[in-house]
This record gives structure tokens, sequence and C-alpha cells, in this order.
């Protein structure tokens, strides 16, 4: 998805949960119930030993195939568009596992939002490890994408290996169960969550427009006008067709969202009516497709 558009209320949407991919991620702590102060921002953590090209841009010394290693190859994988090798150290592997490479280009758009996120060098502050899970302090971005924070990144020990926790238990067990439709159904929600924000912010700018001149205007002039971001004109980004109609020498209109390709891209159409007495009212329904009339 577009920048412009959303940043997925910070989820990553495919773009996979940005709080995931750019912000961290948030998973239920281990049934380990020792725990370690972790290190403050800025405070490096040294072992005695020189610090090699791992740890470089980091406040602590990194240890190959350790939790922090594991958040570093992560990011820089993601950063380089290896998505695949990126996926593969998270509890959401067994989803990447099913796609072949050509489904996985067809997240490419996506992807490539998230990889654009993240930084050209992660700090990373610290590490802790209790038994077979681990929390990993970073440096990167948060609410606001322009600024860092400090984000703390979950990780367990499975046969040997660390894998980032991206989703709770009952997730990562459903994700195990649909593999790759998992990708597939999380793209639907997040368009469709989208395309009704789009059509809320419509609405809005379409209200302003109303109260200056009692007219209001087709997309292109709204684009034009930087009320709306370009990705509103095309499904490229947002995987919906949207239209707004005008009626009534331009004192009244209706909108539309409409899946660019149904049952991949979104399965719901949504309409936007407004009158004077109601205001805005965004409608939706499965059509098969179609736009959904009034």
């Amino acid at each position: 998805m577009s920048k412009r558009l959303s940043k997925l209320d910070l989820i990553l949407l495919i773009a996979i949960c940005l709080t995931v991919f750019v912000s961290g991620c948030s998973v239920e702590a281990g049934n380990d119930k020792k725990t370690a102060e972790l290190p403050a921002a800025g405070k490096p953590e040294t072992s005695g030993g020189p610090v090699d090209e791992r740890s470089q841009g980091s406040k602590i010394t990194i240890e190959e195939n350790s939790p922090a290693d594991t958040v570093r190859v992560f990011y820089k994988s993601l950063r380089e568009k290896d998505f695949r090798k990126a996926m593969y150290l998270t509890n959401l592997r067994p989803a990447m596992e099913g796609l072949t490479d050509a489904e996985l280009k067809e997240f490419q758009l996506d992807f490539n939002d998230v990889a654009e996120r993240v930084p050209a060098q992660v700090e990373i502050n610290g590490e802790v490890v209790s038994g077979d899970t681990a929390i990993v302090t970073a440096n990167l971005p948060g609410d606001d994408p322009e600024l860092l924070e400090v984000q703390r990144i979950k990780l367990r020990r499975e046969d040997g290996v660390w894998t980032i926790q991206t989703v709770d238990e009952k997730a990562a067990a459903a994700i195990k169960k649909e593999g790759k439709n998992y990708f597939y159904a999380l793209r639907i929600d997040t368009h469709e969550a989208e395309a009704k924000k789009l059509l809320q912010k419509i609405a809005d700018v379409q209200s302003v427009m109303a109260a200056k001149d009692g007219k209001y205007q087709d997309i292109q002039s709204l684009v034009a006008k930087n009320l709306l971001p370009a990705d509103v004109l095309s499904a490229e980004s947002t995987g919906y067709n949207f239209a707004v109609k005008l009626k009534d020498d331009n004192k009244g209109y209706f909108a539309t969202a409409t899946p660019a390709v149904y049952g991949k891209t979104g399965k719901l159409s949504f309409l936007l009516e407004t009158d004077s007495k109601r205001g805005p009212n965004i409608s939706s329904r499965d059509t098969g497709g179609q736009p959904l009339k009034k």
C-alpha cells in the first residue's frame, strides 16, 4: 500500500504489519519467569571482543546466530528486498513457504513499501536472553515514520534457531494451517479497511468543498488540489477502483470503491452516499466484484 494512503495503521499488512516489520514485534512473553533488565537506549553492551561487521552501527557486540544477529539479518534482508529470506526468520514462515516465486511477485508492491521504510542501518541497542526466549531492542520508526524510537522485538528459539515472533501462538497455529492463504486473506482485509478509510477521506474533503461554494468536485480535481492522494486514481497500490459521480449540478454526489480483482485484492464493494439530513454514509456488500449501487 502507498505511504500516502496509509501506514496500515502501523499494522504491515502486507506491507504485512508495519508494527512487525518497521515498528518491532509484539507477542506474549514466554513461560520462563526469569526476567532481566533491558539495557538503556544508547548504553552499549560489550563482551570484551573486537566489534566485527555484524556490530557496525549498533551499540552492542552482536554474536553470530544470536537473537540480535537474527534481527539484524531480518531488517537487512527486508531492505535488500530478499523477502523470502526475511520471512523465514519469523513465525510467518509457513505462509511464505507455500508461495511460489510467481505468487510472491503479486505481493511485490506491498513488500517494497515495507522495504523502503527500513532505515539504511538499524541500530541495535540491547539483547536479553532468558532460556529459549529473548528480547532485542533497536531504534526503528514508530508511529511517526520520520522519527526513530526504541522498539522491543521478541524472539523464541526453536530447534536451536532464533525466530522473530511476529504473531502470538494462536495466530501462528492458524498460519501453519492456512499457509499462503494467510497472506491473501490479510491483503484482502487490509485493502477493504483502507478502501473504507479512503471513502471517508473523500467524504471529509467533499464536505469542505461544499462548505466553500456549495458544490462538490470530481475525483481528479480533488487530487489536483492535493486534497486526496494520487493513489485514489489507480488500483495499483489500493487494490480498489474508486469513482465519484456528481449530480444535481455538482450539488450532490456519491462515490464507490470496487475491488480491482475480486477475490484477490478485495471482496467487498463500497458505496458512499450523502444528503443534507444524514450526512455521509458508507455501506458495503459482497457483490461479486460489481460496483455497489444505490
